[in-house]
């Protein structure tokens, strides 16, 4: 095989929280993000269960896809967009998540969304679950609390249910494993101090046993998603989401090697073993032994992961990174260059990525998250002139397409995101992926006013060549 092959998916990835805005309209309830403050790459975020007067709370507004949804799925139409990986807001969907009932302004809502994708011809891919946990849900335990596994079921059979013939391709949860990290506690797992006092936030007091209690509780919730998916509606397909950062050794030192393989191995390996082989893995279940972690499981819990094996792995790309277990050794790789935020960028480590998981898996692969965050500059005559976008994205696409014609069977490319949005690490605005620019700053201002950045029509060109033309 030559080059992408016909039917490769080209388009662009977000998600509700970030970019849909309208944060308490239409009876939606308020999400962990409603209560998240915005950052800086210095400065972190604030979650506050009480909103404060005059603080910004970015995701409020997000880019406010929901009242500019045909606009920007027109501009997307205008690439050659031929699929769209957006996130259901569970607020939206079930307020609390407690209610027996779903909102029907919210489904309603998503009904004119995909409508609108239909007219373009655009596949939506839709993540069921991006990180939207219901506040309500998050003050109950959040994923710690083993009801949440029920909640999730509700809601995702209800969108399965409603949008079966709208929507050909599903994602359960989005970076499962990032509910595994300190980082993932508050934003991915909905687990912070204010809220559960006695276990701390997605620091120290986090501890493993409890990210991995997490990280189970939503393996379970995923399987039971896929199983419902697979009896009910055979014809659609359903994938996992996995973020995959490769860590290389920094040096030749077989203790460097070891200390590689033990991070991918439980950075991401734990959960896509799971969602592809049914089970866990022998390597993890002796960490769990060693390291005196005890998961709660119920009976059950392994046939129902065995009846929940995905049928395509979808993963985000963005950097890799290396690791030393020498004391005192810079851990960055000298061979490669960073963006503005410190991201080790690394084309070559996405072909690595493709053929490893490949071979592991042996089942489609779909990139569904990979893009540059940079600092744009809007010129005096409105143009915005970004290369280094440009230059990422086409030496990524190098990769995929010499990874295809080494035997990867690839389904399609989202890049993160097509349209500026909020920052979902930092909160920031300036923090800018897409290809299409948004009036929006920092402190809350601007007009929301979309324009095509020179990416656009690169990316135009791109998709409407099936990855063919790359100048």
């Amino acid at each position: 095989m030559s080059g992408f092959p016909k039917g490769f998916l080209w388009g662009g990835a977000t998600a509700a929280n970030q970019f849909e805005g309208a944060w308490d309209v239409d009876g939606k309830g308020m999400s962990v993000f409603d209560i998240s403050t915005g950052g800086t790459k210095d400065t972190p975020r604030r979650w506050t269960p009480v909103l404060e007067e005059g603080t910004v709370y970015p995701n409020h507004d997000g880019i406010d896809f929901y009242h500019h949804y045909k606009e920007d799925i027109a501009l997307f139409a205008e690439m050659g967009f031929t699929t769209f990986r957006m996130s259901i807001a569970w607020p939206r969907i079930y307020p609390t998540g407690l209610e027996s009932e779903p909102n029907e302004a919210g489904l309603a809502f998503y009904d004119k969304v995909f409508d609108e994708l239909n007219k373009y011809g655009i596949e939506p891919l839709v993540t069921i679950y991006h990180f939207e946990t219901p506040l309500e849900l998050l003050k109950r335990g959040g994923w710690l609390n083993r009801e949440m596994i029920d909640h999730y079921e509700k809601f995702a059979k209800t969108v399965l249910d409603r949008y079966k013939d709208k929507v050909k391709y599903w994602l359960t949860i989005n970076e499962i494993n990032m509910f595994m990290t300190p980082f993932g506690g508050a934003m991915a797992a909905g687990i912070f101090e204010e809220a559960h006092p006695d276990h701390g936030t997605g620091g120290v007091l986090f501890t493993p046993e409890m990210r991995y209690q997490c990280e189970h509780n939503l393996l379970v919730a995923s399987a039971k998603a896929v199983a419902y998916c697979h009896e009910k509606y055979p014809e659609l397909k359903i994938g996992s989401m996995v973020a995959y950062h490769p860590i290389y050794p920094l040096s030749g030192d077989p203790a460097d090697q070891l200390a590689a393989l033990e991070a991918m191995e439980m950075g991401s390996y734990l959960p896509s073993d799971v969602h592809v082989r049914g089970k866990y893995p022998s390597f993890a279940k002796a960490y769990f032994k060693n390291h005196n972690i005890d998961i709660k499981m119920q009976p059950g819990d392994e046939e129902i992961l065995l009846k929940g094996k995905v049928d395509f792995y979808s993963f985000s790309y963005y950097s890799t990174r290396a690791v030393t277990t020498h004391e005192g050794e810079d851990n960055r790789n000298p061979y490669l260059k960073a963006n503005d935020w410190g991201w080790q960028i690394d084309p070559v480590g996405l072909r690595i990525a493709l053929r490893t998981l490949t071979d592991r898996y042996e089942i489609p692969l779909f990139v569904v998250e990979n893009g540059l965050g940079a600092l744009d500059t809007v010129e005096e005559d409105g143009s915005i002139h970004d290369p280094y976008r440009i230059d990422y994205m086409r030496q990524h696409i190098i990769e995929m397409k010499k990874a295809i014609e080494e035997g990867v069977d690839l389904m399609g490319y989202t890049m993160w995101g097509p349209i500026d949005l909020v920052s979902a690490g930092t909160g920031e605005m300036r923090k800018r992926y897409g290809f299409i620019y948004v009036d929006k700053h920092d402190d809350g201002t601007g007009t929301m006013a979309r324009s095509r950045k020179d990416s656009f029509f690169w990316y135009q060109k791109v998709c409407k060549s099936n990855g063919e033309d790359l100048d």
